[in-house]
């Protein structure tokens, strides 16, 4: 089964960590990072895809992607 997620946050070290985090856990970044900027909060947010392949299980809608 191959899993998709989509990261987002504020453009922080909070991100980043994130992102390193499911890098260390077997995820693979899938295409181009976005950026954007929220007038309402003066801040930039970003967002990152990542997939991972989990081989032996079949996918399930009301499983949690990020405990795959």
């Amino acid at each position: 089964m191959k899993v998709y997620r989509f990261l987002t946050g504020p453009d922080d070290a909070a991100f980043c960590h994130r992102v390193t985090d499911a890098l260390n856990k077997g995820w693979e970044l899938h295409g181009a990072p976005s950026l954007s900027f929220n007038a309402a909060t003066n801040q930039m947010h970003c967002g990152q895809a990542v997939v991972k392949t989990v081989h032996g299980k079949d996918y399930d809608p009301s499983m949690k992607l990020g405990e795959q």
